[in-house]
C-alpha cells in the first residue's frame, strides 16, 4: 500500500503517515458535504456519508480518526465544520498555482476545465514548444515557450506541474519540472516516469482505467465466479 506523509497539528513535527485511499476518499467526502451545504443540511451522520458516498459508516469513521476527533456522539457531524476541516487537511484551504506542459487536446482540455478553479487550482502557466501554439489564449491564460519554465514557476510560486506531452518527451519535461524547483506532478502521458524522493508522482492513464472495465466486462461475459490475483479460479 502507498502512503502520504502528512506534516498535521500546530507544531508537531510527528509525521502521520496516512493510506493514500484514505487521502481519495477524504476528497469524495468533501464533495459530497459541500452538496449537502448547498441544499442546506445543517448536520449530517457518518452513516449519511457513507450512504451517501457508496462505503461503510465504520470506514468514514475510519478515515476521519486519522485526523483527531469530530462531531459529537448521537448528534452527527455540523456539515460546514466538517467541510472546513476537510479542506484545510486536504490543503484545500488556499489556492495551488499550476504550470500545466502541453497544449494539445488533452492539455486545452484541461486548461478551460472550470472544476479545477473551484478547487483551489489555478492553472497560471501554460507551455508548449509548438510555435504554433505559443502565442494563443487558453481562457485567459497565454501559452508560452517551455524555456520560460525556470521564470514562472519562481514568479508564480509554483510547486505543482501537470505533463500533458507525447511519451517521448514526458521524461524531459518532467526533469524540467524537477530541475525548477516542482514538487508534485500529475502525468496524463502513458510514459512511466522517474523522479527523485522529494518529488511527488501521480500518473493518469486513461487506457489503464479502461482496461479495469474491460476486465470486468470480460469477467462477467465468461461467468467468473471469483479470480484471485494470483491467477487461480475460485
Amino acid at each position: 500500500m502507498s502512503f502520504i506523509e502528512l506534516f498535521l497539528r500546530s507544531g508537531s513535527l510527528k509525521i502521520y503517515k496516512i493510506p493514500e485511499a484514505t487521502v481519495m476518499r477524504l476528497s469524495v467526502y468533501s464533495r459530497f458535504l459541500h452538496q449537502l451545504i448547498d441544499e442546506g443540511v445543517a448536520t449530517v451522520s457518518s452513516g449519511d456519508i457513507a450512504k451517501g458516498v457508496g462505503v461503510s459508516s465504520a470506514q468514514v469513521r475510519k478515515d476521519l480518526a486519522y485526523f483527531g476527533e469530530f462531531g459529537t456522539r448521537g448528534v452527527g457531524y455540523r456539515v460546514d465544520e466538517l467541510y472546513g476541516h476537510l479542506m484545510k487537511i486536504l490543503g484545500l484551504d488556499q489556492t495551488w498555482n499550476i504550470v500545466l506542459i502541453g497544449a494539445g487536446k488533452l492539455g486545452s482540455a484541461l486548461a478551460l476545465y472550470q472544476g479545477f478553479a473551484e478547487r483551489g487550482f489555478h492553472i497560471s502557466t501554460i507551455l508548449d514548444v509548438d510555435p504554433a501554439r505559443i502565442g494563443t489564449k487558453l481562457g485567459n491564460v497565454e501559452v508560452e515557450p517551455l524555456e520560460v519554465l525556470q521564470d514562472r514557476v519562481k514568479e508564480n510560486n509554483i510547486r505543482v506541474g501537470v505533463v500533458t506531452v507525447p511519451a517521448s518527451a514526458a521524461q524531459d519535461v518532467t526533469d524540467r519540472l524537477v530541475q525548477a524547483g516542482i514538487k508534485a506532478i500529475l502525468n496524463f502521458s502513458p510514459r512511466i516516469l522517474k523522479v527523485p524522493n522529494s518529488v511527488i508522482l501521480r500518473n493518469v492513464d486513461l487506457s489503464v482505467n479502461l482496461e479495469v472495465l474491460s476486465f470486468n466486462l470480460a469477467l462477467n461475459r465468461y461467468h467468473f465466479v471469483n479470480y484471485s490475483i494470483t491467477g487461480k479460479l475460485l
